[in-house]
């Protein structure tokens, strides 16, 4: 497993504890700075910028996602894909630093992991959608 993809599933653990158990996000971040994973500088400062920008930015990443899944109240979405969601959102249009096909296909692969067998399907039309509408798609 790649090192971003770790930082990407330990991103996605920490969002989901987050909204299930209405957790602060720096009691989110401490627990997760005692982890091995936080050993390797570089992972953990991505994952901790990519767990901290999805936070911060929640209200906007949910008013980009509930304007594409007009079928979908992000509130009746399972909770892991609605991590999911958020996290790619925020990698693909705030912090911008990987290829979107790169950040589709990793939220996926985190969708088959960690979701339902319909999960993967609804995430990558979700972001394809949002992709296209900033037109982020090359």
């Amino acid at each position: 497993m790649s090192k971003r993809r770790l930082a990407r599933e330990n991103c996605l653990q920490s969002l989901y504890a987050s909204d299930i158990a209405h957790l602060e996000p720096a009691s989110v971040l401490a627990s997760f700075q005692m982890l091995d994973f936080a050993a390797e500088e570089k992972n953990f400062a991505f994952y901790k910028g990519l767990y901290s920008s999805t936070v911060s930015n929640r209200q906007k990443i949910d008013g980009i996602i509930s304007g594409i899944s007009l079928n979908w109240e992000i509130e009746r979405m399972p909770a892991v894909d609605r991590a999911i969601l958020r996290m790619a959102v925020c990698e693909m249009i705030i912090l911008a630093d990987a290829p979107v096909a790169v950040i589709i296909d990793e939220a996926i692969e985190l969708a088959k992991k960690y979701s339902t067998d319909k999960s993967g399907k609804f995430i990558n039309g979700v972001l394809d959608n949002i992709a296209r509408h900033n037109d982020l798609v090359k």
